[in-house]
């Protein structure tokens, strides 16, 4: 049953009664624990910072590059330092979980996306037995969810993989990837098949072309032939991708398992016929090859005339057909928070976005602290776009502002939040209207946490403040912004006074 609104121009609001509005966090941004409960050192714990960088060198340089050289690794394995390496550290939620979720509650949160840590179960990656301090840990913090009546939507892999793996094998490139992996997310489904609602194998997947150590654990000045080592670690996570859905049809007898992306809205810039060609093909390269994959379980035959552009072979057997065509999944969702121009013509302003360095400006839109085009429409542009093109249900896993917080008189006035968030739900009602099936919402991050770019506190996307700086000082108190009771209304009114 559906509830219609009518908002100021005469259109029509729409949210089904049952859409779940929620948040979400990732386990290498706001857990911490680094070394306890047997965790294994992952691949974020080597991401390095320096607090005496620029503003440049930070949000517009750094913040796009998570490749790291040998040197810089056999670095990070030999110490224990956490002010240089803020992803141990996070928002220590692995200590302040209840507390977190007890906020979460309050807020009326209906699902919560968070992710599992791999090196918390296999801190190696490819030992013979699971790691049940790690076990435990999950448990509890499901245990805890559910308690307080918050489904869960579990991510698999969040960009983090045990070092270990990286080191023996070689990272995504080597195949017996698949299988580790296979065996984690068997653990995982046989574990926890009865208190997990959502399950996602992979974050951002896309990941892979634009931050090499994040999305696909290899050391990117090692390799000879980087697109071909690219693209064959590609190959590997989707047929990871692929024995993973199978694996949890089979145990959890639920068609809860989808795939992600980070989205991007792209506009040709021009009517002209070579700026629609280029907005045709940066689509295919951005979003639609890896879902075309996951959600049409096979590869479009525009891939091939890409592999033969960039003279690479990718091996693909003919199990590996047979697996991802009888394994589709059964959910697409993505992260967005920008759109931007496809042009032939250079000349445009160039600004940032999420995992991509440079983008043209779309003269029409504002941005953000960040540079960041903000565009509700383009949200309501995307749904559309991937729910014509599959005809799968849709999941929004990744939306919200990152933005400098002025903390004052114990909370953040963040009418921008407020208002950058009331646009964004107008345009997925509007895209319900339009006949979307839309699952839900977990807007990120629900709780400040490490930002995954620049790896500063400083960048703030949550409703909740969290008191810590760049270099990890502070109490950790957590505090409600204005964005807080904002959202927390909605939640309860189901956006009927938006």
């Amino acid at each position: 049953m559906a509830i219609y609104f009518f908002c100021k121009g005469g259109r029509r609001m729409y949210f089904p009664k049952d859409f779940l509005w929620g948040g979400a966090i990732a386990c290498s941004q706001a857990d911490g624990g680094f070394n306890e409960g047997g965790k294994g050192l992952d691949t974020q714990d080597c991401r390095y910072f320096d607090p005496q960088w620029d503003f440049n060198t930070i949000y517009n340089v750094n913040a796009y590059v998570s490749d790291i050289t040998r040197a810089q690794l056999d670095t990070a394995k030999g110490t224990d330092d956490k002010i240089h390496y803020p992803l141990r550290r996070g928002i220590e939620f692995y200590h302040h979980y209840k507390e977190d979720i007890a906020l979460f509650h309050e807020l009326g949160l209906k699902v919560f996306r968070m992710s599992a840590c791999w090196s918390r179960i296999f801190p190696m990656g490819d030992e013979a037995e699971p790691n049940q301090e790690g076990l435990q840990y999950y448990r509890d913090v499901f245990a805890e969810l559910k308690r307080k009546n918050i489904k869960i939507f579990l991510t698999l892999c969040h960009y983090d993989m045990p070092v270990h793996l990286v080191e023996k094998y070689g990272g995504w490139k080597n195949r017996k990837m698949i299988d580790f992996y296979v065996k984690y997310a068997t653990v995982m489904y046989e574990n926890f098949k009865d208190d997990v609602d959502y399950w996602l194998p992979f974050n951002e997947i896309n990941a892979a072309r634009f931050a090499h150590w994040d999305g696909i654990g290899i050391v990117a000045e090692e390799e000879e032939n980087l697109e071909q080592t690219i693209f064959q670690c590609l190959h590997h996570q989707f047929v990871a991708n692929a024995l993973a859905v199978k694996a949890g049809h089979e145990i959890t007898r639920k068609n809860n398992i989808g795939c992600m992306v980070a989205a991007f809205t792209i506009y040709a810039g021009t009517c002209n016929p070579d700026d629609v060609v280029q907005e045709i093909n940066d689509l295919r390269n951005s979003n639609w090859f890896y879902t075309d994959i996951m959600a049409r379980g096979h590869y479009p035959n525009y891939a091939y005339r890409l592999f033969k552009k960039l003279g690479i072979h990718v091996k693909i057997t003919e199990t590996d057909k047979k697996i991802l065509q009888e394994n589709t999944v059964d959910f697409v969702s993505f992260s967005y928070y920008a759109s931007m121009i496809a042009s032939v013509n250079e000349n445009y302003e160039v600004t940032t976005g999420n995992m991509a360095g440079s983008v043209y400006v779309n003269p029409y839109l504002k941005k953000s602290d960040f540079g960041w085009t903000i565009d509700p429409e383009g949200l309501r542009t995307c749904m559309n776009r991937f729910y014509d093109r599959y005809e799968k249900p849709i999941f929004i896993a990744e939306n919200g502002l990152g933005a400098f917080d002025k903390f004052e008189d114990g909370t953040v006035h963040d009418d921008y939040r407020i208002e950058y968030l009331k646009a964004h739900f107008r345009a997925i009602s509007e895209a319900i209207d339009d006949g979307v099936e839309c699952l839900g919402y977990t807007m990120w991050g629900i709780i400040d946490l490490v930002s995954c770019g620049p790896l500063t506190m400083d960048k703030r996307y949550g409703v909740i403040y969290v008191d810590y700086d760049n270099e990890g000082h502070g109490t950790g108190r957590r505090f409600k912004k204005d964005s807080f009771a904002w959202y927390k209304h909605f939640i309860e009114t189901n956006g009927s006074e938006l």
